[in-house]
């Protein structure tokens, strides 16, 4: 939402500035109105296409250009449970929601938006903060494709888990009806106070609805805090020769072999990324020296590209790991249209500040300097990051934390969308959140049969995974 000025004098001489602005309540009005072409109830429907792709071909092409030998790590990943499977398969559901009738009042999309790249991290400031945590796929897109991913990974957990089918329509619905009514909240508020909105650990405490519910986020809370390098440091490192090294864990963790040149590339790419950084960034960073480089197989849909990890110390004691990911084109551009930005890292970048309430201080971007010009994006490794354990989750805690996640993703969609906009095509009663929750049901269902469909074909000797990992 970008406004168009421009500069006018009276009779008089005296300037006069006048802009496309529309009020907050005529954008509110506008929204309301494409409910006639697109009613909200058309929301809950998804009807595969005749001609859809298979599922297994759409997996693999999406593993071209991935290190070959991680390619099966990441489909025994996926293999494990339909919810692995939806969160390794963002191409596919990106593939089957864009034939989905959309209002398409747009925003930054997470792009992959499911529940478990939602949780708890640091901010600069060392403060706890709930709020989405992965990037890869953000693009500006429309608002509800982030909101029905987010939905079916709910669904699909809560039928993993054994929950009812009430159960599961409930906590998607809780979900829905959190972003429906934070939205609107958001539209009411200043720009301002939008963008300086945030959800902390200490908030999070204080408004748990019971006892129990405090109990558990106070332990998330302490688990999140001990999650910081000074606890990674001494798990992952060792010292030979008076230097301190990356221990390899193949095949999860190993330095390259040197035909690969990694370090080499990173290394010359360093400079670039300190460049992405601001000026205190910059003073930060160089009080610390690269001492080891490695690769490091991460997540799930992540698995196979080219990941690393970046050891730099200043003194003995005082380490500083960083993560390096690389970044493709979203998955996301097919069907919403290319990134305005030429390089991916960037695009991740700008599309983790726009929606984050407060993102790592040491996010920036770069190119290796191999011959195909790989995108990557650096972020600290590991900065009190965590996420809860979905296969744990009893109907209580998910539908508490589909709240949460309703609400975050609202946040992030107000900073860069028009939330008077989608909260006038949303409006007051149940009926969207009555619609995802069956388009949740109905995309629980495909991806269970997508990922038997997996699993025959791993079975077969169609394609090869590696279960052990």
């Amino acid at each position: 939402m970008k406004y168009k000025f421009s500069l006018e004098r009276d009779a008089y001489g005296i300037m006069k500035f006048t802009s496309d602005y529309k009020p907050a309540e005529k954008r509110k009005q506008e929204g309301k109105a494409l409910r006639e072409e697109f009613p909200r109830e058309s929301h809950a429907e998804f009807d595969p296409a005749p001609d859809r792709e298979d599922p297994v071909s759409v997996i693999q092409k999406s593993s071209e250009g991935r290190l070959e030998h991680l390619v099966p790590i990441r489909y025994g990943r996926m293999s494990k449970s339909p919810f692995a499977f939806l969160r390794g398969s963002a191409s596919l559901m990106a593939m089957d929601i864009a034939t989905t009738l959309t209002p398409d009042i747009r925003v930054q999309a997470c792009g992959d938006c499911h529940l478990s790249n939602f949780g708890l991290f640091a901010t600069p400031e060392r403060n706890l903060v709930f709020d989405i945590n992965d990037f890869d796929e953000t693009l500006p897109a429309p608002f509800e494709w982030d909101l029905k991913r987010l939905a079916a990974s709910f669904y699909v957990v809560g039928r993993n888990n054994r929950f009812s089918e009430k159960e599961c329509r409930n906590i998607v619905r809780f979900c829905a009806r959190s972003y429906r009514e934070a939205i609107a909240k958001f539209a009411s508020m200043k720009t301002l106070d939008v963008w300086y909105a945030k959800l902390d650990a200490d908030t999070l405490i204080s408004s748990a609805p019971d006892a129990e519910t405090k109990r558990r986020r106070q332990m998330f809370a302490e688990k999140a805090r001990s999650r910081v390098t000074e606890t990674v440091f001494p798990k992952i490192t060792q010292v030979l020769d008076g230097r301190r090294y990356l221990v390899d864990q193949p095949p999860l963790l190993y330095h390259p072999p040197p035909e690969m040149e990694v370090p080499e590339r990173l290394y010359d790419g360093f400079e670039a990324y300190r460049e992405t950084l601001s000026y205190d960034r910059r003073v930060l960073l160089d009080r610390y020296r690269i001492e080891d480089i490695a690769i490091k197989v991460v997540g799930v849909g992540s698995v196979g590209t080219l990941c690393g990890v970046i050891l730099l110390m200043a003194e003995a004691d005082d380490p500083l790991l960083l993560q390096l990911k690389q970044a493709y084109a979203s998955v996301l551009e097919p069907y919403a249209g290319k990134s305005e930005f030429k390089h991916h890292g960037e695009r991740v970048v700008t599309g983790q500040r726009l929606m984050q309430s407060a993102s790592d201080m040491l996010l920036g971007w770069t190119t290796g300097s191999g011959e195909r010009k790989l995108h990557f994006y650096i972020r600290q490794l590991r900065d009190m990051k965590f996420s809860i354990e979905v296969e744990m989750a009893v109907p209580s805690l998910l539908g508490n934390y589909a709240q949460l996640c309703g609400f975050s993703l609202a946040r992030a969609h107000a900073r860069s969308g028009d939330a008077a906009m989608i909260s006038g095509y949303l409006g007051k009663t149940d009926i969207f959140d009555r619609a995802i929750g069956t388009f949740a049901q109905v995309y629980a269902e495909q991806t269970e049969a997508d990922h038997a469909r997996f699993v025959e074909a791993i079975k077969s000797g169609e394609i090869k995974a590696d279960m052990e990992y």
